[in-house]
């Protein structure tokens, strides 16, 4: 007879519960929005039938949003690692604005079609509170800080100023542009792969920090 109570029978369980739940969070907050989604659509939404699940498991909206944020993170941050091994000495700014763009692109390809990870973050980074989450949780990994500095150092002649400005741009182009990018290729609208993104993101981006400053 099987034990479904063993500790390694729970365990997985509850990592299988959790995962659930971050995939319905991740699908709600895509289609509609952070403050349209409660804890217990979520819960719903996650086939749980204890509607307090996202409570029991995470906490607040808050708690569930980092713990998504961070988990999915995780896996662009290794791809951003291997890129960042490869171009350690490299002075060329595109190879640097490839190491910001091609982890996200390269990632998001992963969760095949329909995904919603991307129109996901694109919410959350809009959302006035939020939004520091995603900043503390997923833009001050250690491998983009590496990946921004050296892009940094390759603009010697830029304002400070227009530099912050430029890089809140570039982030903005990202996010949305793939969130775009997702929501073409689930509804099935003509549109390009996700390497063919990643080089029109950079082309644009490469060229919106070495415009010329009025």
């Amino acid at each position: 007879m099987t034990d479904t109570s063993s500790p390694a029978r729970v365990n997985a369980r509850t990592l299988a519960t959790r995962e659930s739940i971050l995939a319905a969070a991740e699908r709600l907050f895509a289609e509609r929005g952070v403050e349209g989604v409660s804890n217990r659509q979520i819960s719903e939404a996650a086939g749980q039938g204890n509607n307090t699940a996202v409570g029991y498991h995470f906490g607040t909206k808050t708690d569930l949003i980092r713990a998504l944020v961070r988990e999915r993170q995780t896996a662009v941050d290794e791809i951003r690692r291997r890129m960042l091994a490869d171009r350690a000495d490299s002075t060329d700014l595109r190879d640097w604005v490839a190491c910001m763009v091609v982890p996200f692109t390269d990632y998001l390809a992963t969760l095949g079609v329909p995904s919603w990870y991307a129109r996901c973050v694109a919410q959350i980074i809009a959302h006035p509170v939020l939004r520091d989450v995603m900043i503390e949780d997923a833009l001050t990994a250690p491998e983009l800080h590496t990946t921004a500095s050296a892009i940094d150092r390759l603009l010697p002649d830029l304002p400070a100023q227009v530099r912050a400005t430029r890089f809140a741009m570039v982030r903005t182009l990202l996010l949305h542009a793939c969130a775009e990018q997702e929501r073409a290729l689930a509804t099935g609208a003509p549109t390009g792969t996700w390497p063919a993104t990643a080089t029109s993101l950079i082309d644009a981006i490469v060229g919106l920090l070495t415009a010329p400053v009025s």
